[in-house]
């Protein structure tokens, strides 16, 4: 029997913008390879702020990535994007290319990893050219929710928020009237309405999407499954203390950079032998305050913090190797930061802000630590706490479980789209 598609939608890919929820649809198209039942597809976005050229293929925006007849990359134009409505506005991307694209391939499943870029409007599309087709959306952050790109942080005061409504949304935009807000819930839920399963990979993003309005019926909790490493184990004898400190991801505000960075400056006048490796990248990308702030306090911490920039997947055995701890400071709420599973894979504990996410995914006292969110003192007290004994940082990683693996994810996956495929064939024929 000849298999069945899968088609997995990006809004970037990992061979020109690296991401976590890329790197993570991009190990699953691989892993799916292998299945017996499911031929798995790519549709991936690229644009201006990512793509070198513009497509292979004049007259197209569709091209193939790296020679790989499954994977392809889709070029649309981010001012032409909608960030508001979440909507592309040149109509000819659904009506033409898209169309095209679809009927050419007919997956029976269409997995949506993210629709930035692209629109919402490509879930309807599906429906109404694929009637029998099963459409998945794994839910990666608070976009659709969020106006404030998806971070569910006020605009004032930076409170963070749990409730949204036309009321509160147009207090962070007062620009933006009430009744837009009411109006971009509508739009973009009408367009949900068309997909048979959601996947959240938190119980936190999971609460707030059914208090959004997805119905409860309509959605379940599903981690990440990732491949399984072994982890690079330092050679010679382990050191009296464990001080190496290592933060991974995004240089920008939300991740808690600043957070960081002032609490090392406490860190090293009490103990300086504690050090921070600071591996991200796009700090160039951040607005002017942001930048000469950091700018500062990375000057002023020379002696304790190292900033040794991007680095690729690859890399990351060895980095996670010359270091003992992982922190992940985010000052906003987060879903399932992937760093938390990378840090368990090579098992390293955890320090962590206690919300969201990241409260849920480390354990404070078994595998990790937590701290009060956006907290200099705390962060600061929490450090000096973890890297004082060396038999707290056994102890911990003695209580790393092992992560929810991709083999399990894959099949858990397979079971969830047999399923969806024959509810539409049913409901089709009725």
């Amino acid at each position: 029997m000849a298999k069945r598609r899968v088609l997995y939608v990006l809004h970037n890919h990992p061979a020109v913008h690296p991401g976590g929820a890329e790197a993570y649809a991009v190990e699953l198209y691989e892993y799916m390879r292998g299945s017996a039942d499911w031929e798995p597809l790519i549709l991936a976005r690229i644009g201006p702020n990512v793509a070198v050229t513009r497509s292979s293929r004049p007259g197209t925006p569709l091209s193939m990535v790296n020679g790989d007849a499954n994977q392809y990359f889709l070029f649309t134009e981010t001012a032409h994007f909608d960030f508001f409505r979440m909507t592309y506005r040149d109509k000819e991307l659904y009506v033409k290319h898209l169309s095209d694209f679809l009927l050419t391939v007919q997956p029976d499943v269409v997995h949506f990893q993210h629709t930035l870029f692209i629109g919402v409007d490509l879930i309807s599309l599906v429906r109404q050219l694929l009637p029998d087709a099963a459409i998945v959306y794994t839910l990666h952050e608070f976009l659709p929710i969020c106006h404030r790109d998806g971070q569910l942080v006020r605009t004032r005061h930076e409170e963070r928020c749990l409730l949204e409504s036309p009321r509160r949304c147009n207090e962070c935009f007062p620009t933006i009237a009430p009744q837009e807000f009411f109006l971009r819930k509508r739009f973009m839920q009408s367009h949900f309405s068309a997909v048979d399963r959601f996947l959240a990979p938190s119980h936190f993003l999971l609460d707030r999407y059914l208090d959004w309005g997805i119905p409860p019926e309509k959605i379940a909790f599903e981690d990440y499954g990732r491949i399984p490493v072994e982890p690079l184990e330092p050679v010679g004898p382990p050191p009296p203390r464990r001080v190496r400190l290592g933060f991974f991801g995004q240089l920008n505000y939300f991740k808690g950079f600043l957070v960081l960075l002032r609490a090392m400056k406490l860190v090293a006048a009490k103990d300086p032998d504690v050090h921070l490796w600071i591996h991200g990248a796009n700090l160039e990308l951040q607005e002017e305050q942001f930048q000469s702030e950091a700018r500062a306090l990375l000057e002023e911490t020379d002696d304790n913090v190292t900033l040794s920039g991007a680095y690729s997947h690859d890399e990351l055995p060895r980095l996670m190797r010359d270091i003992d701890w992982v922190v992940v400071p985010s000052i906003w709420w987060e879903n399932s930061p992937l760093v938390i599973q990378e840090a368990f894979s090579h098992r390293r504990p955890v320090i962590a802000s206690d919300i969201g996410g990241m409260a849920e995914k480390v354990h404070d006292g078994v595998d990790g630590l937590h701290f009060r969110a956006g907290d200099v003192f705390s962060l600061a007290e929490t450090i000096l706490r973890a890297t004082a004994s060396p038999d707290l940082w056994e102890a911990l990683r003695n209580g790393i479980q092992p992560i929810f693996s991709m083999q399990q994810h894959v099949e858990n996956l397979s079971e969830l789209y047999d399923g969806l495929c024959a509810s539409r064939r049913r409901e089709v024929a009725a």
